[in-house]
């Protein structure tokens, strides 16, 4: 299979000249995006066309809620856009144009949304979108704008009822819930996989080396790989238990922390410290890698200590949980694969 295409707009010659179509900030790409994304597929392979996944940075509510001054109205972000990309590829995806949500999209009247960006920018001729799917200035565009446009402009409309997961409607707003209640399996669940984050490894002020020099295990201290989380608003944040992929052939274990930081810098920004339990790698080992982070099980909020001793403290607490946990979970999915194989013999 091709690999994916990104575009930033509409105006590029590689585009589609036709495409199936479906619109939306797919935020996580829950289990619900991906049983509307393989409806998507099914129709487009009917129709020979390529699917295609119209979305929008910023979120149109942060937008908004710039716009208002009102940051808190803003919601947090499960995943980032590279996350986001990632997983429309994995459920086949052909391409995905990128629009700049600003003042000239959000005061586009629905009709000419439909003419401008459906028709001669993207060229649909298959558009599927949720029960709740609003478009164009004040909202004011539904199923019913939308259908009437395809009966007369020529292009098929659907739309596909809300999924759920044990009577649980699935939806973004249930996985940032979850995932602020600290509910990993709950998020687990509605996402169809463990919730990760992945970036490059970049350099950070090496101070976790300085950190519990003393701890059986940890030589140079309690380093850390720092992935960027390129929002400011993360739909989880804490202290959790973890694996890491992208670094060595297996996956490490290690405890995480996702959010600002507060006893050593508070300076605002968000960041995802990763300590491996094992340190496998060699001093400058991992930076500039792509690591994906799986954060299986909260520990606890992130909290500011009085000094670095009680923060040397609190991370040996925690690595100690880690450790706890990942081995039960090491030992729960091997007997799960064991189970597996038999139901397969």
């Amino acid at each position: 299979m091709s690999p994916m295409r990104v575009f930033r707009g509409f105006h590029h010659p590689g585009i589609a000249p036709a495409c199936a179509l479906t619109i939306g900030n797919f935020d996580g790409v829950h289990r619900g995006h991906q049983a509307m994304l393989a409806l998507l597929q099914s129709e487009a392979r009917h129709r020979g066309l390529p699917t295609c996944v119209l979305t929008f940075e910023p979120h149109p509510r942060d937008f908004f809620a710039a716009k208002a001054g009102k940051p808190e109205l803003a919601p947090a972000r499960i995943a980032t856009l590279r996350d986001k990309l990632v997983e429309l590829e994995r459920c086949g995806v052909n391409q995905v144009v990128i629009l700049r949500f600003d003042e000239t999209l959000a005061s586009l009247p629905a009709q000419d949304f439909i003419r401008q960006v459906l028709g001669d920018g993207l060229g649909a001729r298959y558009v599927l979108v949720g029960d709740d799917f609003r478009f164009g200035a004040k909202r004011q565009g539904d199923y019913a704008t939308l259908d009437a446009a395809g009966q007369a402009r020529g292009f098929d409309v659907a739309r596909m009822m809300s999924y759920e997961v044990h009577g649980l409607r699935v939806s973004s707003s249930a996985v940032r819930e979850a995932l602020a209640a600290g509910d990993m399996a709950a998020a687990a669940s509605l996402l169809g996989r463990p919730y990760t984050i992945s970036g490059h490894v970049s350099h950070g002020r090496k101070l976790g080396r300085q950190l519990g020099e003393t701890a059986p295990g940890a030589a140079d201290g309690f380093r850390t790989l720092n992935l960027r989380f390129t929002h400011d608003k993360p739909a989880a944040h804490g202290i959790f238990a973890v694996l890491v992929h992208g670094l060595t052939a297996k996956p490490l274990p290690g405890v995480a922390s996702l959010g600002r930081r507060p006893t050593v810098e508070d300076a605002g920004r968000v960041l995802l410290e990763v300590h491996c339990l094992d340190w496998p790698l060699p001093t400058e080992g991992g930076y500039g890698k792509l690591a994906r982070v799986e954060l299986l099980h909260k520990l606890r909020e992130e909290a500011k200590y009085d000094g670095l001793e009680a923060l040397t403290a609190a991370i040996r607490a925690d690595t100690a949980a880690a450790r706890i946990f990942l081995a039960t979970h090491a030992a729960s999915h091997a007997q799960v694969s064991r189970q597996t194989t038999r139901d397969r013999i």
